[in-house]
């Protein structure tokens, strides 16, 4: 995924003074980055009309596990984490780039894109009532309401399409707030490596350990699917879907962490779901309902809350 979830992940982090034209170009980046992240809802419910959800999603995601680890090897100059940290960051890789993108694909598939990236867009709320219970996070009365409210917005996103919700759709919601909740987990169980461990790195060895069993789920699709068939179009939806969202736009969001610091960033991609609907209703014609629209408001407020 490529969302705002990944901030969480790199909240930790502490930002470093940049020249101010470091950080216009920065922020200019970091634009780039949401509307990548926001467009690439409606590519992957592209490509899921051409590719099995999985097939897709495995041959995505271990591109870009190849692509992370190549950069992360070239730039990083910190030392890598020990044998037995690794194997700890590549179990909780399935968990944040195996499960969490079995959701996510198989949720897309089945509802529209926009709502989509407005479930997951109450991530950082699931995360700081799970960090709360975790004991990593301390929830004040205010990031209190701020859940319950990005809560009742996701409600209203998934139940408030009125008669255009029909099963297959409403199964597709609740495979994202699955998904929402897998990668919430995957966060709160990550941030203490975070503290010690460059993101580069933590982003390339996760993804790598969702990458293997991801393409064990998805092999038996990869043997279904005609490769001669597939169109120009749908592999453009593959370099996108790995080499823009999961690669591109991670590079991006952790010079911005270390540029302008996370709490800036992290409101960068706060846009996205806005981007996402207007992706939405440009490709596929897909209009949120009023119900959806007041949810999404509930889930902005929120997100804003949370931070606060």
């Amino acid at each position: 995924m490529a969302s705002t979830l990944q901030g969480a992940v790199a909240a930790p982090g502490r930002a470093t003074t940049g020249s101010r034209s470091g950080v216009w170009l920065t922020e200019l980046l970091l634009l780039m980055m949401a509307l990548i992240w926001g467009v690439n809802y409606s590519v992957a419910k592209y490509a899921t009309g051409q590719f099995a959800p999985l097939a897709f999603n495995g041959v995505r995601v271990a591109l870009a596990a190849v692509a992370l680890l190549l950069v992360a090897a070239v730039t990083s100059r910190a030392p890598w984490p020990s044998r037995g940290e690794t194997l700890k960051l590549l179990g909780l890789g399935v968990l944040g780039n195996c499960v969490y993108q079995v959701f996510f694909i198989e949720g897309v598939a089945r509802t529209g894109a926009g709502t989509a990236a407005l479930i997951l867009a109450a991530a950082p709320a699931v995360i700081a009532l799970m960090g709360r219970f975790h004991g990593v996070e301390r929830v004040s009365r205010r990031v209190a309401g701020g859940i319950a409210l990005s809560i009742a917005g996701v409600a209203l996103v998934m139940f408030g399409g009125g008669q255009r919700v029909a099963d297959a759709s409403l199964l597709g919601n609740l495979l994202m707030f699955a998904g929402c909740v897998s990668w919430a987990a995957f966060t709160v169980l990550l941030t203490p490596y975070t503290e010690r461990v460059p993101g580069l790195q933590l982003s390339a060895i996760t993804m790598a350990g969702g990458a293997i069993p991801l393409l064990a789920a998805a092999a038996p699709s990869l043997a279904a699917t005609r490769w001669s068939a597939v169109s120009p179009g749908a592999w453009g939806a593959v370099a996108y879907g790995s080499v823009a969202a999961l690669v591109i736009a991670y590079v991006i969001w952790y010079r911005g962490v270390r540029v302008i610091g996370p709490t800036r960033t992290a409101m960068f991609g706060n846009l996205q779901p806005f981007i996402a609907l207007a992706a939405a209703w440009f490709a596929f014609g897909d209009v949120p309902s009023a119900l959806q629209l007041f949810g999404a408001a509930g889930i902005t407020g929120g997100i804003l809350l949370t931070r606060a």
